[in-house]
């Protein structure tokens, strides 16, 4: 989905933007105002690669990208437009969901393969 995070405050991602809406599915049905989205952006920052997942170019995504997971957001669902622009695979998704615990300081809860 594509949303207007502006206005965009310091280094905050401030412009129009694709976005992963990483929300229970519960809450988007009981119809919540607010949606948790993390940004996606083609700038790709080396140093940063360890919280950014990459997306490859596919469906309404034009070009490759990387979810910016260390800049969570909620958005109102006024700022959204129409969407999805394409569906992460489960192997994607895994890494989102990895990374996120990881920039939350949650990591422990990760459970190891084995």
């Amino acid at each position: 989905m594509g949303s207007n995070p502006n206005p965009g405050r310091g280094r905050e991602i401030g412009k129009i933007r694709p976005v992963l809406v990483l929300q229970a599915d519960e809450l988007s049905a009981i119809g919540t105002p607010m949606i948790i989205i993390l940004p996606v952006t083609t700038q790709v920052y080396p140093d940063y690669k360890i919280w950014r997942v990459p997306i490859r170019a596919r469906g309404r995504l034009l070009v490759d990208c990387q979810v910016v997971v260390d800049q969570p957001r909620a958005l109102d669902r006024d700022r959204f437009g129409e969407g999805p622009l394409t569906t992460l695979s489960e192997e994607e998704m895994s890494n989102v969901e990895r990374t996120f615990l990881g920039v939350c300081g949650m990591a422990q809860y990760l459970t190891q393969p084995h």
